[in-house]
């Protein structure tokens, strides 16, 4: 697959232009889980109808839990979109234990090869569940139908691997990390993320190289985290600016984009290249402005002031740079100033 050995979370693949055509001759009956945008872009292109088509409300658990006594006796369940989408495929089939098929349209989020389906009590996201593709199925015509900073997006939750890794060195070194520290699988995520910095033209331009670039990384980032049993060398303090954000405010966000934010700021806090990291961006062509994501000085000022208190609150948060650095006025000033509102 690609070359990667290792727990990937994918059963089996079909990577390749055209990769989706014909899919639905191979799924017997099915039921399809997708949005509106995503479902047209892709349903001409499967050779079979669905039995039935669930198009995502919200992931509120719910609302999923409805739609799931609505789905009768299928085969299949087969994801089509970008992360909700997704995840509504895989909760049906984790909770059906049915065979679960991911067809992303975009590469925003790496739900399409996670185990765990993100769903929302409230506005706190929990994950549940565990399912994995079979097959994982990446076209990169379908995936060039996207507007291509949705793409880019993808190279968020890649790009948090330099802040997550630099907060699991502080917690190790302060005897307060979660999980048995291992140096190996630090220097292997901080390895996958150099390669994907090395494709950055390619990611920008959206070629079948660069799309399958972020996919790798994907997987072998499960590699790394499924034998672990955690993600601790991609997830950190730049996720938890993006939590405190989401219900300060009470909306979503794109996901790749608020985690580049997450990093802007928080590699800075913790001294941590910052410079590389956010000249990264602008070479691949991240949107992670505050500009970019609508949100407002005086939003983010309050949730950086807020954020070391968010995560004393939160006792199921990693220990990160957070726990150690008091965010004040003065940085907050700062660290405005680097950014366009």
């Amino acid at each position: 697959m690609n070359g990667i050995s290792g727990q990937t979370n994918v059963l089996s693949s079909r990577f390749g232009r055209g990769a989706a055509d014909g899919l639905g001759r191979d799924l017997g009956s099915f039921v399809v889980a997708t949005m509106e945008v995503p479902w047209g872009l892709v349903k001409e292109r499967l050779g079979a109808d669905p039995t039935q088509v669930l198009m995502v409300e919200n992931m509120q658990l719910e609302t999923i839990e409805r739609q799931l006594e609505s789905v009768g006796e299928v085969d299949t369940v087969l994801g089509v979109g970008g992360g909700q989408a997704i995840d509504l495929a895989k909760y049906i089939a984790w909770k059906r234990q049915l065979p679960l098929v991911t067809l992303p349209t975009v590469l925003s989020v790496d739900a399409f090869v996670t185990p765990a389906a993100g769903i929302r009590r409230g506005h706190r996201v929990d994950y549940v569940g565990e399912s994995s593709p079979n097959p994982l199925v990446i076209d990169y015509d379908v995936l060039r139908t996207a507007p291509p900073e949705l793409n880019i997006a993808g190279v968020g939750d890649l790009l948090s691997i330099h802040t997550a890794c630099f907060d699991w060195e502080l917690a190790h070194m302060a005897g307060a990390s979660e999980y048995p520290f291992s140096q190996r699988d630090v220097d292997a995520a901080r390895q996958i993320l150099s390669a994907v910095m090395r494709q950055a033209a390619a990611i920008r331009e959206g070629t079948d190289e660069g799309l399958q670039a972020i996919v790798d990384g994907y997987m072998r980032v499960n590699t790394i985290c499924l034998p672990a049993g955690h993600y601790r060398v991609e997830e950190g303090s730049e996720h938890y600016l993006f939590y405190e954000l989401e219900e300060r405010l009470q909306r979503p966000f794109i996901h790749g984009w608020i985690v580049g934010l997450g990093v802007h700021l928080l590699s800075r806090l913790q001294g941590n290249q910052h410079e590389e990291a956010v000249a990264f961006m602008e070479e691949v062509g991240l949107p992670h402005q505050p500009s970019d994501l609508e949100i407002r000085k005086e939003d983010l000022r309050a949730s950086l002031l807020a954020l070391n208190d968010y995560i004393r609150s939160r006792s199921d948060l990693w220990y990160t740079v957070l726990n150690q650095r008091e965010i004040t006025q003065a940085w907050v000033d700062d660290a405005l100033r680097t950014l366009n509102f």
